[in-house]
């Protein structure tokens, strides 16, 4: 293979001569390097640039070949370089093990050279296609990583495009998109592991219901400016319309799902989280009086996050509650307002959600 990059090939054999002959046949097409016994042999494999071809001698004193084969394919630095079993062992019994324990081929003593070269120039020739195979695997998953992550970036900006809007129109909230995202992502880490939420709240969902929570209040964009941006108490009639953002959030949201040309996990989350955020544990909240487990945990999650958030936030109307005052109005809607278990998961990390809440904090 003049011009070419040379293959390396192991020889491996407690007898110099048998070495040497070897090497003599195969020298003049292949870098070649020798072991005569097994703990050679495995620091030679070992070592950087692996070789791309053993022949390995079976019967040999110590460490014959067949323990060297196993220890090479239990080390993940060696156990993909194809092996050929070099043996004076001449029936179909010995070629039969050698073959079932996974050597690429078997050769027997005394050898034949122009058939030692044909079975090496295969080997090499596969070895090298599996390494171009594996080198345009790898490539092609990486593009499809980067292409993912693309489009994720994508609906990342427009999930926030959308929330901004909502934003827009109720200036106020200033980071409340952030925080709200973060409590909800630590509340469902938290519950991950509880036995009630471990089938629901895996990792892929856990990072949908963060990506999906900025979308809770998109409904607010269909309630007038009058209601929306009111600096004191609502009253009945305004509230009754205050209350219908969380209807138009779903149904806009469901619109884009039906748009849609197959399912977006995202948009069936966002959708539960803005039709329901509002439901309480005891069905007293709205739109629909949902209770306990008939309101999606998506939007229990939420729950907790919002109340928590408009609590300890600046409104025009009210200043931000102390967080320890915040923490015991959870507690006091556990198992009324709230979901027990995701109360006692917020209880329980509060110190967490205070840090969300100072990084996210809205400037003065």
């Amino acid at each position: 293979m003049p011009g070419s990059h040379l293959s390396t090939i192991l020889i491996v054999d407690d007898s110099p001569e048998n070495i040497s002959v070897l090497s003599d046949l195969l020298h003049p097409d292949y870098r070649v390097r020798a072991a005569t016994h097994g703990e050679k042999a495995l620091r030679i494999a070992a070592e950087s640039p692996h070789p791309d071809l053993i022949l390995l001698d079976v019967m040999m004193p110590g460490m014959d070949g067949h323990e060297v084969f196993a220890r090479l394919r239990g080390d993940a630095a060696t156990r993909d370089i194809p092996i050929v079993f070099v043996t004076a062992m001449d029936s179909v019994e010995a070629e039969l093990r050698g073959l079932a324990l996974g050597a690429a081929d078997y050769l027997t003593k005394p050898i034949a050279p122009a058939i030692v070269l044909a079975r090496v120039r295969t080997q090499i020739e596969l070895k090298r296609a599996r390494d171009r195979l594996a080198g345009q695997n790898a490539w092609l998953e990486a593009e499809i990583g980067q292409r993912m992550g693309d489009n994720l970036l994508v609906q990342e900006v427009s999930i926030h495009a959308l929330a901004r809007l909502a934003e827009t129109r109720d200036p106020e909230t200033g980071n409340h998109l952030r925080r709200t995202k973060s409590y909800v992502r630590g509340l469902a880490q938290r519950l991950g592991g509880h036995p009630r939420f471990a089938g629901v709240l895996d990792a892929p969902t856990v990072d949908l219901l963060a990506r999906s929570a900025p979308l809770h209040d998109i409904g607010k964009v269909g309630i007038p400016d009058h209601i929306l941006l009111k600096p004191g108490k609502l009253t009945p009639e305004e509230f009754a319309i205050m209350k219908t953002h969380a209807r138009l959030g779903s149904e806009a949201l469901a619109q884009a799902e039906r748009d849609a040309e197959k399912t977006v996990d995202f948009l069936v989350l966002a959708k539960e989280i803005a039709h329901w955020h509002h439901e309480r544990w005891d069905g007293g909240g709205y739109p629909d009086g949902l209770a306990g487990d008939a309101i999606p945990v998506s939007a229990r999650l939420m729950a907790v996050a919002d109340v928590f958030d408009a609590l300890t936030s600046p409104r025009v109307y009210k200043p931000p509650m102390p967080y320890a005052q915040a923490r015991d109005i959870i507690a006091a809607g556990r198992g009324r307002q709230f979901d027990p278990d995701m109360a006692d998961a917020f209880l329980a990390d509060f110190d967490e959600f205070v840090a969300i809440a100072e990084q996210h904090r809205d400037s003065a």
